[in-house]
């Protein structure tokens, strides 16, 4: 059996980088031409000179509240562009007049384009490490219904020349009952309703022999489900992928943490920042797309993750993260004000000696504590007075300032740690 979707999984790491970079300018270029977004936020970019991770670095970072603000302010101007300016294709009595073959709408709502590209979101390659194959029938649980999960998946199955039973969502009995009577090789979903799948099986005496493998995502997957599921003949792989970008990246049969896709470029920055962290370091998970259609730079999923040294045991030669760690977009309501990532950010970009810091918000409603520890070297006379008036500046709030060794705060990409235990 083929071990590898295609040769670009197993290609020199060296060329894999230098065709990324290579086709980065003519990537910016395309959303600086086809977009009204990108046109007005890289509108002072040569595009020919982003052609290293450097060069990108500089670029700024869209994140999804920039999709849905833009969006917004699209609906309220009765704007012909219902994406915001982002997309390039679209349909008749559009700015894109054309191009599109379907819409979805995430919340928000957040409207995102399908194009007309085969296997647009790219999610063979993940169906494929999870071992489905041409000719196995997918039982495919993922939403059809308003968000794109289903449709992404579905993409994917038929890429690989798989056949699809559109399970969809909820009515639990219907979808068991298929299930014995179609004898699917797969599933894809989200772990936990395998789960329930399963457990209803067993206590309706349903057998289930055909089912061996899936593919999940949209949720946790913890290895004590992991287990529970090879226990009742399933082996269960996870990916990453989000509406907007696509696959970002997928598990393999090493469980060796996700292998990162073939058409993304993929960064970790601190959160509240664009600035790339160094490798292992917990940040946001930053992704450009090579999506002529929807062509995302620098796209801030939200979501925490590091990289992994080395490469995948099963031959795979691109990059590595370690899978979803948490969310990236952090906040606290402190004494009425809300204290954001980017503000601690902004505070440490004032301070050439304060190397990373965190914010952590104690006490009880009403009585809001907070302390923001910054790792430094030594104890730079005054440094303690200046930061805290940065924090007065920046935040409108009174914060302790407590000096920390380099390397001594957690590696877990948290910026605020909001330890109140209310919201």
């Amino acid at each position: 059996m083929t071990l590898h979707y295609d040769a670009a999984e197993i290609r020199d790491p060296a060329d894999r980088e230098r065709e990324l970079l290579t086709a980065l300018p003519e990537l910016v270029v395309q959303a600086q031409r086809a977009t009204t977004a990108f046109a007005e936020i890289l509108h002072t970019i040569d595009a020919t000179q982003v052609t290293s991770r450097e060069a990108l670095a500089e670029l700024p970072v869209t994140r999804k509240h920039d999709l849905l603000e833009r969006q917004m302010r699209a609906r309220e101007a009765r704007s012909d562009d219902p994406f915001g300016g982002f997309s390039a294709i679209g349909w008749r009595g559009l700015a894109r007049a054309q191009g599109a073959r379907n819409v979805f709408q995430s919340p928000g709502p957040i409207y995102e384009p399908q194009g007309r590209a085969g296997d647009y979101w790219r999610m063979a390659r993940a169906l494929f490490a999870a071992g489905f194959r041409e000719g196995d029938l997918v039982h495919n649980s993922f939403s059809y219904h308003l968000t794109p999960a289903g449709a992404m998946l579905e993409s994917g199955a038929h890429a690989l020349g798989c056949a699809v039973f559109a399970g969809g969502v909820g009515n639990t009995e219907l979808q068991l009952q298929a299930i014995a009577d179609l004898h699917p090789q797969g599933y894809c979903g989200t772990p936990s309703f395998l789960k329930i799948l399963l457990d209803k099986a067993a206590e309706a005496g349903l057998a289930m022999p055909s089912l061996t493998k899936a593919l999940v995502s949209g949720e946790a997957f913890p290895s004590a489900l992991r287990d529970w599921l090879v226990a009742r003949g399933v082996e269960g792989t996870q990916c990453y992928a989000t509406a907007d970008a696509g696959l970002i990246a997928y598990e393999t049969s090493a469980r060796e943490g996700l292998v990162i896709d073939e058409g993304v470029l993929l960064e970790i920055v601190r959160p509240g920042t664009g600035d790339p962290v160094p490798a292992g370091e917990v940040g946001e998970v930053v992704v450009t797309v090579f999506n002529p259609d929807y062509p995302l730079i620098r796209f801030g999923t939200g979501d925490l993750s590091a990289i992994l040294s080395g490469t995948c045991p099963t031959g795979r030669t691109n990059g590595r993260i370690k899978g979803w760690m948490g969310r990236a977009d952090q906040s606290a309501k402190v004494r009425g004000m809300f204290v954001r990532a980017e503000q601690v950010a902004q505070i440490v970009r004032r301070h050439p000696d304060v190397a990373r810091a965190r914010l952590v918000v104690s006490g009880e409603m009403a009585n809001d504590h907070m302390l923001l520890r910054i790792e430094v070297n030594g104890t730079p006379e005054g440094l303690v007075e200046r930061v805290a008036q940065s924090v007065r500046d920046v935040t409108k709030l009174r914060c302790e300032i407590e000096l920390c060794a380099p390397g001594s705060l957690p590696n877990d990409g948290k910026v605020i740690d909001d330890q109140r235990g209310h919201a």
